[in-house]
């Protein structure tokens, strides 16, 4: 795969057949350090994508970079590259003793942001619960944020995690 092969508008098709050709050369690793921030958002955005469609056993391979993943989340300012990196966080696995407490501000504060994307709000509620669910006093201040949203201003996904967050049916 080549940075010229990633420039463009891309498909669903497309990105699956980016993370095919990956999957066949074994090189997830490679592949995501070659193009997760490349300058062209439209390389970094489709290499992301076809990232997303790996397996999560294949992700894993990903998972001594997930700092690397959780930095291009909070400096992107392309809000699919943000999205697309949250992604592939949200399938790495959380670790008690590694937690990046300017992660967790940055989810909470994107959760609640009503002018963020509803799929990045979604996300960062999902990232922050991850987060949360080792400490119950930080569990306990996601609840009373979650609760203090003033529901009306945000789309369907965002209070679907949010309900299940509240009542306890997300497991995360």
């Amino acid at each position: 795969m080549t940075r010229e092969e990633l420039k463009g508008a891309y498909s669903e098709g497309e990105a699956l057949a980016i993370y095919h050709e990956v999957q066949a050369s074994g090189d997830f690793v490679g592949f995501a350090m070659t193009y997760m921030h490349d300058e062209d958002y439209q390389v970094a955005r489709n290499a992301l994508w076809g990232l997303t469609k790996a397996t999560d056993a294949e992700l894993s391979q990903l998972q001594p970079y997930m700092d690397r993943f959780i930095d291009l989340a909070m400096s992107a300012s392309n809000s699919s590259v943000r999205r697309l990196s949250m992604n592939i966080v949200d399938r790495l696995k959380f670790v008690e003793d590694e937690l990046r407490t300017e992660f967790l501000d940055f989810c909470l504060d994107h959760a609640v942001d009503v002018a963020e994307y509803p799929g990045i709000q979604s996300l960062a509620i999902k990232l922050a619960y991850k987060m949360c669910s080792f400490y119950p006093e930080l569990m306990e201040e996601l609840k009373r944020i979650l609760e203090g949203m003033e529901i009306d201003y945000y789309k369907p996904a965002v209070k679907s995690i949010r309900t299940r967050v509240l009542n306890g049916k997300y497991k995360g």
